[in-house]
């Protein structure tokens, strides 16, 4: 098999194209011939040695496949060889082979493509538990997405809209044409304006009931400053300490100390919900993760929405993936194809 490997540290560059033997599946595993393979910004700070989760390198990246079971290990009772799905990982994903956890995996629908299903599991699954499961998102709520452009935002979009939310979005001027086609009701030029006074400004001084926050660091007690009184700012990650394509530690650990501190005094007093999400704590937690992920594949089947593929790369290819994603090109989700 192909795999993409982490060799160390560094820019993206350090992702090498090697070959292995073919896994094989233990008890309660499944092998899958990848077709499609997702790529997320958690790869790229898994790569940056900024995810405290992420194995030490050298180590495969990659939390989502799709592609076509070929090997069925004893203990699973609910797949067969030649099922077409979609499933989590936990890195071990940029490859052209992979053995999971019958657990993490999902039947792919017959009229949805493989592309389509590796964008599913990891930016669909966190989108919908941030704002629908922790969030409590309802219709009619007011909703400040942050990087909407992104593969995470593009999907928080699609879970506000099927859910009738009205929707702020940050994203650079020339994206705001595809997002408003989108669904975006209110596209948000941060680089030239401040966002938390254009929000104040289209809410009348009201603020909004959920802030997305993939931002961090100085972004923090801006957005918390956004939210309503009975809203909830909901952390997802941490993008504004890693603007380049290393580490710098300096510039983490400074973003790091500016972690507000609130008390439960202070959100009794204000009432409002400062709520984290992160999926990589959840990955033994499969039955949690599965009624969400089923729920987003049955809005796909009703066809409430359908995600957006910007790009596609050569698995060899995956650092150009890793460059575009740093260079924020992408409207939507990028994949490798194997």
């Amino acid at each position: 098999m192909q795999q993409i490997w982490i060799s160390k540290v560094g820019p993206p560059e350090t992702l090498k194209l090697q070959s292995s033997p073919d896994p094989i599946p233990r008890t309660g595993e499944v092998r899958i011939r990848v077709q499609a393979n997702g790529v997320s910004f958690a790869d790229l700070w898994g790569r940056m040695g900024l995810d405290k989760a992420a194995p030490a390198p050298p180590f495969v990246p990659g939390l989502e496949v799709a592609g076509v079971i070929d090997l069925v290990a004893q203990g699973v009772p609910t797949f067969k060889e030649g099922d077409a799905v979609l499933a989590l990982t936990h890195y071990g994903g940029y490859s052209d082979t992979v053995c999971v956890p019958y657990r993490q995996v999902f039947k792919k629908l017959e009229w949805m493509s493989m592309e389509d299903a590796a964008a599913l599991p990891v930016n669909y699954l966190l989108a919908y538990l941030a704002l629908v499961v922790m969030g409590a998102l309802r219709a009619g709520d007011r909703v400040l997405i942050h990087n909407a452009g992104g593969g995470l935002g593009v999907a928080a979009l699609d879970v506000c809209r099927i859910l009738g939310a009205e929707t702020y979005g940050t994203a650079s001027p020339e994206k705001h044409a595809f997002l408003t086609e989108r669904g975006l009701n209110h596209p948000i030029d941060y680089r030239n304006f401040d966002y938390e006074r254009v929000v104040m400004d289209l809410t009348g001084g009201r603020g909004v009931q959920i802030v997305l926050d993939s931002l961090g660091g100085i972004h923090w007690p801006k957005n918390y400053r956004l939210v309503m009184p009975t809203g909830r700012l909901v952390h997802v990650g941490l993008s504004s300490l890693a603007p380049g394509k290393t580490r710098s530690r300096l510039r983490y650990w400074r973003g790091a100390v500016m972690v507000p501190f609130y008390t439960s005094f202070r959100l009794m007093r204000e009432t409002k919900g400062v709520i984290g999400v992160d999926l990589h704590h959840l990955w033994a937690q499969a039955h949690l993760l599965r009624p969400y992920l089923q729920q987003i594949i049955t809005w796909y089947d009703d066809a409430l929405f359908r995600p957006h593929i910007d790009t596609t790369f050569p698995l060899a290819d995956a650092p150009l993936a890793h460059h575009y994603l740093h260079n924020r090109k992408n409207k939507g989700k990028v994949l490798l194809i194997p």
